[in-house]
């Protein structure tokens, strides 16, 4: 049996009406993400919030590890983009957890005023430029983005070696960030769960799970 192409996959993909429909959302909310949220993210870095007594960062030693956290994030950004080059629902799925995912982070960073760690050493990556702006952000605290982003990959992959190397990536990223002190260990512990609960939430009401017959029978 012939191999189905990247342009044949993609092809099928956009003749399906449902999957149609979810990557025009797409293309409509990824401008308007960019647009709105360094405006909130600005916004946040101008309140007055607290510093909380973080038991775990007082006994670690603070260090610069940023290029191995770029090199973890993007790694796994590369991943489920490979994979999804090949099965779009893979991407589609992933780019509408993460969107209901920072409305999440929003509301929470909203509500929860935080000033940085003590001993915080800055990182400014493309990842964050894609929403930040050119402004550095250190007050987007409560839950991370970085956990919540490599969360949500391991969560929308579907090989099994796949899904293990996510696990271990997220694992990785929780204790470089403690390392960095980007985040208190609260922001760490709190994105997995809140990621997940984003992921059933946009699974159950977009039902991304469920590949329409007629796309799948051209993509075999």
């Amino acid at each position: 049996m012939q191999k189905t192409t990247i342009k044949e996959t993609w092809q099928a993909a956009w003749s399906a009406p449902t999957i149609r429909w979810r990557l025009i959302i797409l293309l409509i909310l990824i401008p308007v993400y960019s647009f709105l949220l360094p405006i909130f993210f600005n916004h946040i870095e101008n309140r007055k919030g607290i510093v909380l007594n973080d038991w775990v960062l007082a006994h670690v030693p603070a260090h610069n590890v940023s290029v191995i956290i770029f090199t973890v994030i993007w790694g796994m950004i590369f991943l489920i983009m490979y994979r999804g080059l090949y099965k779009p629902t893979i991407l589609i799925n992933y780019l509408f957890t993460l969107a209901v995912v920072t409305i999440a982070r929003v509301t929470c960073i909203t509500f929860v005023a935080l000033d940085p760690p003590v001993g915080l050493v800055n990182l400014s990556d493309p990842l964050t430029g894609l929403f930040y702006g050119d402004a550095i952000i250190i007050k987007d605290l409560f839950f991370s983005g970085h956990i919540a982003t490599l969360a949500a990959i391991f969560l929308c992959l579907e090989r099994r070696n796949d899904r293990i190397l996510g696990f271990f990536a997220v694992c990785l990223l929780a204790v470089l960030l403690l390392i960095q002190h980007i985040h208190y260990t609260i922001d760490i512990l709190a994105a997995p769960v809140a990621t997940y609960i984003c992921y059933r939430i946009t699974m159950y009401f977009l039902n991304l799970k469920k590949e329409p017959k007629a796309y799948q029978k051209k993509v075999l």
